[in-house]
C-alpha cells in the first residue's frame, strides 16, 4: 500500500501529539459536563479511540452512519443516515467526532438533524479540515490540521473502503482514483 502514497502529511508521531493537545483542551472545556461523543462511522474511528484515550473526564459514546459520497469521491449533496444513534441525547453536550470535514454536507445535516433531540450544545471536533472544497459553511470547534485540497488516505480515511489501517496520513496518488 505504501507504493500508492505519493506523500505522507501527517506521520504517527505528528498526529499522536496534537490528539493529545485537543483531547486536554476538550477536557478542560467540558469539565463538570455530560459529554456525549458521536462517531462518525467508518473513518472516525481511528481519531475517535485515540481522542477518547486523551480526555480525562467521564464521557460516554456512540456511533453514527452517515454518506452523502456513496462509493464516488464527489458528493452526491443527498444524505442518508445509515446506522442511528442507540442513545438519546436530550440535555447531553454532544460533539461530533469526524475524521474529515470536506464539503460540509454530511456534517451540516447531521448538526441539523441531532439538534432535533434536544441537546445541551452541539459542537465538532474533526482531525482534519479541507476548507477548500467546503459547498456548505462547517464550523468545528475542534480542528486537528488543515489539509490542502489531495485526496488523503490512512488513519481512517479511504478510498474504496482500502487505506484506512495506515497509521498516517497521506496523499494518494493519482493513478490509484481516476
Amino acid at each position: 500500500m505504501r507504493e500508492d502514497i505519493k506523500e505522507v502529511l501527517f506521520d504517527e508521531q505528528k498526529l499522536r501529539s496534537r490528539i493529545k493537545e485537543i483531547g486536554k483542551q476538550i477536557s478542560k472545556d467540558y469539565a463538570g459536563k455530560d459529554l456525549f461523543l458521536i462517531g462518525v462511522l467508518k473513518g472516525s474511528v481511528p481519531f475517535m479511540a485515540d481522542l477518547m484515550k486523551e480526555i480525562d473526564i467521564p464521557c460516554t459514546m456512540d456511533f453514527m452512519a452517515v454518506s452523502s459520497y456513496g462509493n464516488s469521491s464527489k458528493t452526491s449533496g443527498v444524505v442518508r443516515i445509515l446506522k442511528d444513534l442507540d442513545f438519546e441525547i436530550e440535555d447531553k453536550h454532544v460533539l461530533i467526532v469526524e475524521d474529515i470535514v470536506d464539503s460540509g454536507v454530511t456534517l451540516r445535516y447531521l448538526v441539523d438533524y441531532l439538534k432535533g433531540r434536544k441537546p445541551a450544545s452541539i459542537e465538532i471536533a474533526a482531525l482534519l479540515n479541507k476548507h477548500e472544497r467546503r459547498m456548505v459553511e462547517v464550523n468545528a470547534k475542534y480542528i486537528g490540521f488543515e489539509v490542502p485540497d489531495y485526496f488523503l488516505v490512512g488513519y481512517g480515511l479511504d478510498y474504496a473502503e482500502k487505506y484506512r489501517n495506515l497509521p498516517y496520513i497521506g496523499i494518494l496518488k493519482e493513478k490509484i482514483y481516476e
